[in-house]
């Protein structure tokens, strides 16, 4: 039989043969904590008996039932014992004789995981505790039970977990635990198995209800939770996460017209977690890295915020109403994405959202929208890996600009009515792209199926440049938006007019929107218009495209993007700005000089960051080699500087500080941050709390000027979880060919580290500063990748192959070395070639930039 990866025509010929009435579990957790039986860890499992009631709805009477185990006990169908030998592969069990309705029990000895993958185990090095959590998308619900794993096979699903004396127990329904120490939950809705959960441990725990008045006078009552491990309970501000959640429950409801249908509402912030967050109906997951250890800037808050909404509109968008397959997996991650960013604006203190969207979400869409693997945002999803690989920009972050593009398309009331039907015409059911189009179309009037396949069948970015003609006065006589790219769409966008006043603020004094269809649309209205300082093209962020420039605007945005007093504005000059650079159209040089002339201006912190993170990149990827070390020292002493002017104790001093920690190359830079640490050096107002201490101290050990002794030092004020992953780090982060050789086998030749572990490892390891003492790692990479794919799970073969990928080695050697693995490796898995496809393609752009700056 075929291996783990199912394909979506088994799944569709699985779907078309049966339906599930409902799923039993009966997990028993209590071998979690103690000495694990047999030789090693790696073999630490759990019980997990399984029973399934399903029918027949189709001719056939073969199929196959999802499990990855390390061993089966027993399987039962319909009364029969099947042979495990036999009918078990290590990823399937093989049914036959199937009768009209059918009872199938599966007693299974399931294993923990440290990979983030199936049912997690994560030991506290602080206090000894375990704590378990589940993660499944999208198919890793059989690494706990026994299921038939795809979405559109929903079902009821009762569980019931015996656990360890202590421990609470959560899933997805209400719980509590009976006479004989078993906890048992109360029956869900009909929901697919992806989406299921079970957190289990000595959870710190935190309640709160949220209640509403609905439109019949019935009074909704949803019970609240939120918990994290009890050494962050210190940390846990559990008031703004509810205050997050109730602004939510109110904005959803009064949009939706759907009462929120799952009872309970847990959200657990848990160690060691692959994603942002999981909308587990019932029991969201999220990274605990939301729970906040030190200071942090106001940005912070408001991603977290954003994820908060972003899952909670998921219990509409993916799990009341479900996709098919994963071709449709952006009918919830676009959905979710658009109204985390709109709930966020409307019902929350974060009123800038779309400012963050614009200059944050849309990048990641940006720049995979231009890999050789860039694809429509309904995609081609063949198989588990293919849909593993297409959580990407694309599916979320460019699916949410064109949702966001849609409703000022369409209009807003009806946007918002096409989803109120949506989810009364197919709760609890799975729904296609034809299904969302034929609503929209019922509600706006709009073509929706030309709509669609502008901008959800095709792939790739647009750019928009305006293309002005002025009269002897000085006025326009035309403005034109040209469309540049492979196909060209209709947008929707607002050209803003902007010019700098007599106390030399640049505003905008004219706007004017328009319809854009083709490669050159006239703009009539702004005709006659007198001459800008700055031609703004998709002002106030309407559509998805790249922003060009023409040269009189350019020349003011040097002189003066930080005049722009609009932050929108500002927020999508800086977008613009960097797309040039990334394009080769820009000198790195050039952007870094405009960071570092008006950064220190910004307003808006998380657009702070991201230039911040932009003008480093552009140093460390797109500047010439030459200018390399120089245009390091600028940013280092630019941050320092910066640092300084902040105003004491802010959120732009603390952004400013992990800045220049994070450039620091120069003796003065080492001497201030092992002052900064030892308390001899001071900053007014900045307070070096542990987080940033293990900041300061990253470069410090990067150039040598930390070793494993202080290094250890630091775990001891600090010997927490959170704490031995900065340690990791910073011990692989050591320029030793020693260092490199053990944090390369920990890595590569081992898989005895979690999942955070190996993050934090290959975090260590990949330093800029370090190119050369890494270069022989780039032959060694080439060797080692297709063998630990097949031998890892896929998550981690993401991490490695992406993380160790030699982009350092930027020269046209690493990538003849990459296409010559290409060639000889055209049967490899397709999403470990698209994996390095996208890492060639990300060094060729280096390559582009490079000699774009060369020539500044």
């Amino acid at each position: 039989m075929p291996g783990e990866n199912l394909s979506r025509d088994e799944a569709r010929e699985r779907a078309e043969l049966l339906s599930v009435d409902g799923y039993e579990v009966a997990l028993d957790l209590r071998s979690a904590v103690g000495e694990a039986g047999g030789t090693g860890e790696e073999i630490r499992t759990f019980r997990s008996v399984t029973t399934i009631r399903f029918r027949r709805t189709g001719p056939g009477t073969a199929t196959f039932v999802d499990l990855i185990a390390p061993a089966v006990t027993s399987v039962e169908l319909n009364g029969r014992a099947l042979d495990p030998a036999a009918v078990f592969d290590g990823a399937r069990i093989a049914l036959d004789g199937l009768a009209d309705d059918n009872v199938l029990v599966v007693d299974a000895q399931c294993a923990y995981s440290r990979t983030g993958e199936g049912m997690h185990r994560f030991v506290d090095p602080e206090d000894g505790e375990v704590y378990l959590y589940t993660q499944y998308e999208p198919a890793d619900a059989r690494r706990v039970y026994a299921t038939f794993e795809q979405p559109d096979l929903k079902a009821p699903h009762l569980f019931s977990v015996a656990a360890p004396e202590g421990w609470t127990v959560w899933s997805n329904g209400a719980g509590e635990r009976d006479a004989e120490g078993v906890w048992r939950f109360a029956e869900t809705a009909p929901i697919s198995t992806y989406i299921t959960c079970v957190v289990a441990g000595p959870y710190h725990y935190v309640t709160d209800t949220y209640t509403r008045t609905l439109a019949d006078g019935t009074e909704l009552e949803i019970p609240l939770g939120a918990m994290c491990r009890k050494g962050l309970a210190k940390h846990f501000d559990a008031d703004d996460v509810f205050l997050i959640t109730k602004q939510g429950f109110d904005f959803f409801h009064d949009n939706f017209d759907y009462p929120y249908p799952f009872g309970k509402y847990d959200q657990a912030f848990v160690p060691e977690y692959n994603l942002g967050a999981m909308e587990n109906p019932g029991m969201v997951t999220f990274r605990e890295e939301y729970i906040y250890r030190g200071k942090v800037t106001q940005a912070a808050y408001e991603r977290r915020a954003n994820v908060i909404l972003h899952e909670m509109a998921h219990m509409w968008f993916g799990d009341l109403v479900t996709m098919v397959w994963w071709d449709d997996l952006w009918l919830k991650e676009s959905f979710a994405d658009f109204m985390g960013s709109f709930s966020l604006a409307e019902a929350t203190r974060f009123t800038h959202s779309w400012v963050t969207f614009a200059n944050s979400r849309k990048s990641w869409a940006y720049r995979a929208d231009q890999l050789p693997s860039t694809h429509p945002i309904t995609a081609d999803i063949r198989d588990l890996e293919d849909a593993k690989l297409n959580f990407d920009g694309i599916t979320y972050a460019k699916g949410a600009s064109v949702l966001k593009q849609l409703v000022a398309y369409a209009g807003r009331d009806a946007f918002l009515e096409g989803a109120r039907r949506y989810f009364k015409r197919h709760a609890y059911g799975n729904t296609r792209l034809t299904d969302l189009l034929s609503v929209l179309e019922e509600t706006s009037g709009r073509d929706m199926k030309a709509w669609s396949r502008s901008w959800l069948q095709t792939s790739g970015v647009n750019t928009l440049a305006p293309e002005v003609t002025y009269d002897a006065r000085g006025r326009i006589t035309e403005l034109a938006v040209v469309q540049g790219g492979d196909e060209p769409r209709p947008h929707r966008v607002a050209v803003g007019l902007y010019r700098l006043s007599a106390d030399g603020e640049l505003v905008r004094y004219a706007r004017a929107e328009a319809d854009v269809v083709g490669a050159r649309t006239v703009v009539a209205e702004l005709a006659g218009s007198d001459r800008p300082d700055l031609v703004l093209v998709n002002d106030d962020d309407l559509t998805y495209c790249k922003v060009r420039f023409d040269e009189g605007s350019l020349a003011t945005l040097r002189a003066h993007l930080g005049d722009i007093t609009d932050p929108l504005a500002r927020a999508l000059c800086w977008s613009a700005l960097w797309n040039l650079t990334r394009d080769g159209l820009m000198p790195a040089r050039d952007f870094v000089a405009v960071a570092l002339a008006f950064a220190g201006r910004e307003t808006e912190i998380g657009v702070l960051q991201m230039v911040h993170a932009w003008a480093r990149s552009a140093v460390t990827h797109y500047a010439a080699p030459a200018w390399r070390a120089e245009g390091g020292r600028l940013l280092a002493e630019g941050g320092l500087r910066e640092l300084r002017l902040a105003e004491p104790g802010s959120e732009h001093q603390l952004t400013w500080a992990r800045f220049f920690a994070a450039t620091a190359g120069a003796e003065a830079d080492f001497q201030l941050l092992e002052g900064l640490l030892d308390g001899t050096a001071k900053i007014d107002g900045l307070d070096v709390d542990q987080e940033l201490r293990w900041a300061f101290l990253e470069p410090l050990a990067a150039y040598g000027r930390a070793d494993e002794v202080r290094i250890g030092e630091e775990l001891a004020r600090d010997d927490t979880a959170t704490g031995k992953r900065h340690q990791v780090r910073c011990l692989a982060s050591r320029p030793s060919a020693a260092v490199k050789a053990q944090a390369w086998a920990q890595v590569v030749e081992s898989d005895t580290l979690s999942n955070a572990l190996v993050e934090a490892t290959i975090g260590g390891f990949v330093q800029p500063s370090q190119r050369e003492l890494i270069a022989p790692y780039a032959e060694k990479y080439f060797a080692a990748i297709e063998r630990l794919w097949a031998d890892r799970s896929i998550q981690i073969g993401m991490d490695v192959v992406r993380g160790l990928f030699p982009g350092l080695q930027d020269d046209e050697s690493t990538l003849t070395a990459t296409d010559a693995w290409l060639a000889a490796h055209e049967s490899a898995a397709p999403a470990l070639r698209r994996l390095v496809l996208e890492s060639r393609d990300d060094l060729a752009r280096a390559l582009r930039a490079q000699r774009c700056d060369a020539g500044a």
